[in-house]
């Protein structure tokens, strides 16, 4: 069985000063290398000076060594939050397990350099959307708390307090004291964000800091920042300098004040001019509720005064009069027409009575029947054919009737004469 190759098992590792040697070899052969970054810490020594070189983008640091001469000859006076481009050689110190930048050669970034820049991260923000319209979030009437993150006894702080509490009193903040200039800003800035924007709350966050040149509010137009604004879910308000500055995050925020004190007046109301404003509105729908208790009398007034509500019997009572008049009428017409053909009646009677038999009878004739028998039925004598010898008759008077018996005719009473 064969030895395993060195350092691939544990049977036969490396040692550390092997592990060392390969890495410093490796690392010598990268060669020389330029490096953007940011100056975070600059310490001076009598011929040496040691950098670190951040990069705010991602929080990642990068220490630098190079000669005092360099930084004091540098294009541009090297302090804590300065821009600059470095070339030099990467090193690994075995003896440590360090890694630095041996630099020769240092430039600063120039103004041109770094305006073009900052165009294309706009571009690029713009371009996923960050400074839609649609995605920005209104701020809340009246916060219950406010987050501020300001630098430590600002003056931005001191105005945003200042004239919040003058408009609203109660208003309520939770202050978080962060670097506003420097390379420690970005890191701070975003904790705070993240810190704030998970306290339920914080119901609108600000950021401030006075005016100043680009090269004072370059972490704002930081795009960690500017993405980490655009991912929280309380409002922002960014307050960045005066009018005339306008960094990456006043885009990104939900709302850009042009000062710190034109955003304490943006995220809460003026309780004097709320107060004045209650008491017009009340005045007017006081005004407004009178008229229309007014209107809504005239217009009862005048249903009462018309003649249907007035008298609401008198259209029932002109009715009942020409009923009573009607009834009267017929009742006077039924009567008349009864008596009329009473009348008629009367004289129908009399005229009946005077042509009819009873009358005829009561003045002394009669009427003889023949007695109906087997062979014919009764019938009135009209000749004296009618009433042979023996033929039985009836003969009706004024009260009554008689029977008799026929002898037969008699001779012609007219012969005699």
């Amino acid at each position: 069985m064969t030895d395993a190759e060195p350092g691939k098992s544990p049977d036969n590792p490396w040692p550390v000063r092997a592990v060392s040697t390969r890495v410093a070899k490796y690392i010598d052969k990268l060669g020389t290398v330029w490096v953007e970054g940011q100056i975070a810490q600059l310490n001076l020594r009598p011929t040496v000076a040691f950098i670190m070189l951040r990069d705010p983008a991602a929080d990642m640091s990068l220490s630098v060594v190079c000669p005092r001469d360099l930084v004091e000859n540098a294009p541009v006076k090297l302090s804590e939050g300065v821009q600059v481009i470095m070339h030099g050689k990467l090193q690994f110190h075995p003896a440590r397990g360090t890694l630095s930048l041996r630099v020769t050669e240092i430039r600063a970034v120039g103004l041109g350099e770094l305006l073009e820049r900052i165009e294309r991260l706009r571009n690029l923000l713009e371009a996923e959307g960050l400074f839609d319209p649609r995605l920005k979030r209104p701020l809340p009437f009246l916060p219950d708390t406010v987050g501020l993150i300001t630098g430590r006894a600002s003056a931005a702080e001191r105005d945003v307090v200042t004239v919040a509490q003058s408009r609203w009193p109660a208003v309520r903040f939770a202050i978080r004291n962060t670097a506003v200039q420097g390379p420690n800003t970005v890191p701070q800035v975003v904790e705070a964000l993240r810190e704030l924007d998970a306290d339920p709350h914080v119901d609108v966050i600000v950021i401030a800091r006075g005016g100043g040149d680009i090269d004072a509010l370059l972490p704002f137009y930081d795009e960690t920042l500017c993405r980490e604004i655009a991912k929280c879910t309380t409002p922002v308000v960014s307050a960045i300098g005066h009018e005339p500055d306008n960094p990456m995050c006043d885009l990104v925020a939900d709302l850009r004040a042009a000062t710190p004190t034109d955003a304490a007046k943006r995220i809460v109301p003026d309780a004097v001019a709320e107060l004045a404003g209650v008491r017009d509105l009340c005045r007017r729908a006081g005004r407004a509720l009178r008229n229309w208790v007014h209107r809504e009398q005239h217009h009862l007034d005048q249903l009462r005064n018309r003649p249907v509500l007035a008298a609401p019997l008198a259209a029932i009572s002109a009715r009942a009069d020409e009923v009573h008049r009607a009834r009267a009428a017929a009742r006077r017409d039924i009567t008349r027409l009864v008596a009329a053909e009473t009348d008629r009646v009367g004289h129908l009677s009399a005229r009946l009575a005077t042509l009819g038999p009873a009358a005829t009878l009561a003045r002394g004739y009669a009427v003889v029947q023949t007695l109906p028998d087997a062979s014919h039925t009764g019938r009135v004598l009209r000749t004296t054919a009618d009433a042979p010898a023996g033929a039985r008759l009836r003969i009706r008077v004024a009260d009554g009737a008689v029977t008799a018996t026929s002898d037969g005719p008699e001779g012609n009473p007219y012969e005699a004469h």
